[in-house]
């Protein structure tokens, strides 16, 4: 079994990722290999709608950057875990781009992505990380994707890095979101 989560924040290390590593943590310990990617330092294009995913149903796009990689580890995983933080009440451009392109591959290569366990997560400083979750569950729900739930929505707070640490509810929150994964890993792939 295999959790991968893809960090779409610009700042490596930041409150995204510290959220994603609190979801990872239960994950780690149930003995389930994961994999955190951070994205968002590098900046990936959108879907030019070229439609050669399509053409060659290959599981890969044709623009030529990391997002073949990315496409390859979703597809390999049990389950996928997508982070941004809050820009102007949605996802980043690179988790956008990551939804767009990923998205299509896999939908023109077969739906690739069905059944897999998905988990967004949103940070934000002060509003717009419910939008940011929606986002993130809509590409869950187009893939056919099961989407397991926590003890209050995957969001949290804060602005500079390390702020999410003041935010106890949030954290606890991915801690069961984490154990939830889990439990669904042993009970749909383990």
């Amino acid at each position: 079994m295999k959790a991968v989560a893809f960090n779409a924040s610009a700042r490596k290390g930041g409150n995204t990722s510290i959220m994603l590593k609190a979801v990872l943590a239960p994950l780690e310990a149930a003995g389930i290999e994961t994999e955190l990617i951070e994205i968002g330092p590098k900046p990936l294009s959108g879907c030019i709608a070229c439609y050669k995913c399509f053409e060659r149903k290959d599981g890969k796009c044709a623009v030529k950057d990391d997002m073949n990689e990315y496409i390859a580890k979703m597809v390999e995983a049990d389950a996928i875990i997508l982070g941004s933080p809050t820009y102007f009440a949605d996802v980043t451009s690179n988790m956008k781009s990551l939804i767009d392109r990923s998205g299509m591959v896999t939908r023109a290569g077969g739906n690739l992505l069905s059944r897999k366990i998905g988990a967004g997560v949103a940070v934000a400083r002060r509003a717009g990380s419910i939008h940011v979750f929606n986002s993130i569950n809509h590409f869950f729900f187009i893939n056919g994707m099961v989407v397991p739930g926590s003890s209050y929505w995957n969001v949290g707070f804060g602005r500079e890095p390390g702020d999410i640490d003041n935010d106890a509810e949030a954290l606890s929150t991915m801690k069961t979101l984490g154990e939830n994964i889990a439990w669904l890993l042993e009970k749909t792939v383990g």
